[in-house]
């Protein structure tokens, strides 16, 4: 909690590189996990969602800027991306006072938390959960816009939504991962069809569940020893057959083309939003695909006859981005290839991409899922 000028205020931690300017003037709700300390004394998990607006990051009006902060819009996320609540004299007392009853059944831990949270905060979590306030333990929480995805563009070919980079990626692999287990070629499929999705991959990947943790080779191992001649034996014969026959697919958003900074990309490798997937490469191994790699994404979409694809390579005087498919690789030895559906506004509070990318992204997974082991199978070495 904190206050200032006579607002209430959250103190909040900024997560990977946002374009922070974006987040200004927009309308906040809050969602997230809680604890909440049961009767029994077990304490459950429970998510919630304030999908309102209750919080606010506002600009500082121009007349107060000087013509140099006007030009610069420089964001100082300590100082400025604090999100304001209410009016200090209007919601203090009443709430403190009520919050303060049955304190003395709580431990100090438990207490001198609860004393470094916001009440009213406090309040509307109990309220939208059911609960007593006194039952929260513990909560992370996530700011987010208001705003509901839509439909844009003059013939509604885009869509504007928060969190594309990658939400959107996650969707239609779960989409198509579906559809896969419904259709003919699965009932024959010899190969264990997966779809992985990792936290924390704008911060570097380095966590308990990010892309640099153990959970992909486990996974691998685990599923090798399921398959083993011996029941419950590892076999790490059969374990590094299964990393050798293993492909990945990483996918993450990719950049299209800005029309107003189109310098911005290689004049060779301009991908466009509703014109395919993209296939990205990085000498640098800041993208994990290689020749071998991309050929075989690049035939199995010429298999499929139904999935546009895109080139990607970023240009040598301007820095590059990374993705999981690297931490992967090099964690496991899997190939990997890097692709992904193209969009603008990357890390903005509101993104934008093709609404046909989704069906091409979409397309390519299932391509995927049926055509890489008879590909693979056909290339020598």
């Amino acid at each position: 909690q904190r206050s200032a000028a006579g607002c209430i205020q959250l103190g909040v931690d900024c997560y990977g590189g946002g374009l922070w300017h974006t987040w200004f003037d927009r309308d906040l709700g809050l969602s997230g996990r809680v604890l909440v300390r049961e009767k029994d004394g077990k304490v459950v998990q429970k998510l919630v969602l304030i999908n309102r607006p209750i919080a606010r990051v506002s600009t500082l009006c121009i007349h107060l800027q000087t013509a140099e902060e006007r030009r610069q819009f420089t964001v100082k996320k300590e100082d400025h991306l604090m999100p304001i609540l209410g009016t200090q004299t209007l919601l203090e007392n009443a709430v403190r006072n009520q919050l303060n009853t049955g304190s003395s059944q709580l431990d100090a831990a438990d207490s001198a938390w609860r004393k470094e949270q916001e009440p009213l905060l406090l309040k509307m979590i109990a309220s939208e959960l059911g609960i007593d306030v006194m039952d929260i333990a513990d909560f992370e929480l996530n700011l987010f816009d208001t705003q509901p995805a839509t439909l844009g563009g003059i013939t509604s070919e885009f869509l504007y939504a928060a969190r594309l980079d990658n939400l959107a990626t996650c969707f239609v692999s779960c989409e198509a991962l579906s559809d896969y287990t419904e259709s003919e070629s699965f009932q024959d499929d010899g190969d264990i069809t997966l779809v992985a999705l990792f936290d924390h991959e704008e911060v570097g990947s380095d966590s308990a569940h990010g892309a640099g943790s153990p959970v992909m080779a486990d996974a691998v191992k685990r599923i090798s020893t399921a398959l083993s001649p011996v029941e419950g034996s590892f076999n790490p014969d059969l374990y590094g057959a299964a990393l050798r026959k293993s492909f990945l697919l990483s996918v993450d958003m990719a950049h299209a083309v800005h029309p107003n900074f189109a310098s911005k990309h290689e004049k060779g490798h301009g991908p466009k939003m509703n014109a395919g997937v993209v296939v990205k490469t990085n000498q640098n191994q800041r993208y994990a695909t290689n020749g071998i790699t991309g050929f075989l994404t690049r035939e199995i979409t010429r298999k499929a006859g139904t999935v546009p694809l895109q080139e990607f390579v970023v240009r040598n005087d301007c820095p590059c981005g990374t993705t999981i498919g690297p931490i992967i690789a090099s964690n496991t030895g899997i190939r990997t290839a890097d692709v992904g559906m193209p969009q603008l506004s990357m890390h903005s509070c509101r993104e934008v991409m093709g609404i046909a990318d989704l069906t091409n992204g979409l397309e390519l997974f299932k391509a995927f899922f049926q055509h890489f082991r008879e590909i693979d199978d056909n290339l020598e070495g």
